[in-house]
């Protein structure tokens, strides 16, 4: 059984450009994605969103609805899966999730995209995909 592997935001910037097959998933709630701001290229399919703040069921479904209705494995491997969170939390809960559902090749961003709290309780200041200065947008 596979398991769930863990890239520093540089890292998997890195393998988004050498692998254009890859799939950047973020999994915040559709409003952390749309006002905080997301990864250049990255997808939004939420672990937890509104309105009722629950996992959502069909989560596996949804990933696999973005890589053409299954995992993608050749002789160069499988497609690479890279989820990314506020944090790296919330992306470790979905991507443990995917890797027992059978995709066979996931990641998770460590620190996510604002990184962790500092002494001042703000974020992207520490660590994260906006700390390292990697390509970012905002709705």
């Amino acid at each position: 059984m596979s398991e769930v592997k863990t890239l520093s935001p540089r890292e998997a910037s890195r393998l988004m450009q050498e692998n254009p097959n890859a799939v950047l998933i973020d999994v915040r709630s559709s409003m952390e994605f749309l006002f905080v701001g997301h990864p250049v290229g990255a997808i939004n399919i939420p672990w937890i969103d509104e309105p009722d703040w629950r996992e959502d069921p069909h989560f596996t479904t949804h990933v696999r609805q973005v890589l053409l209705g299954g995992v993608s494995c050749e002789e160069g491997g499988c497609t690479p899966v890279i989820l990314i969170c506020r944090s790296g939390k919330r992306s470790l809960e979905a991507a443990q999730r995917l890797v027992a559902d059978g995709i066979p090749e996931v990641y998770n961003v460590e620190h996510g995209f604002e990184g962790p709290l500092d002494e001042h309780h703000h974020r992207s200041s520490v660590a994260g995909w906006r700390f390292e200065g990697l390509p970012w947008e905002q709705c």
